[in-house]
């Protein structure tokens, strides 16, 4: 946020909306010509890799130039942020497909249960 503040744009934490981006940030010399950032940020404690998720992916993609990811390395000692513009259209990342399942215990379901009568 202070970032984009240096830079003369106006940033707006949106991340609880999931929206696909966490900043939107209007650059005000430019607001006629549509000057808006939408900034996703990923922060790592060191370095390494980063996931975005498929909304993050999938808004990069629709959005263009105008999404930047803003990926903050060493943020637990001396952060350093680097900006890629239109992630989508420079970067390719390795899809990584997870199942989620919600695994309920014997004694959990059947103590909450009603037995049926089955004739």
């Amino acid at each position: 946020m202070a970032y984009e503040r240096r830079q003369g744009r106006e940033p707006v934490d949106v991340s609880a909306e999931k929206a696909g981006y966490d900043i939107r940030s209007n650059d005000l010399s430019r607001y006629d010509e549509g000057g808006i950032r939408y900034i996703e940020v990923k922060a790592r404690a060191g370095r390494g890799p980063i996931a975005l998720t498929t909304n993050e992916w999938f808004t990069a993609q629709r959005l263009g130039d105008e999404y930047w990811l803003y990926v903050v390395v060493d943020a637990a000692t001396q952060p350093r942020l680097y900006l890629i513009q239109n992630p989508a259209a420079h970067l390719q990342p390795e899809e990584e497909v997870q199942v989620v399942r919600y695994v309920v215990a014997q004694e959990a379901w059947q103590g909450v249960a009603e037995a049926a009568e089955v004739k």
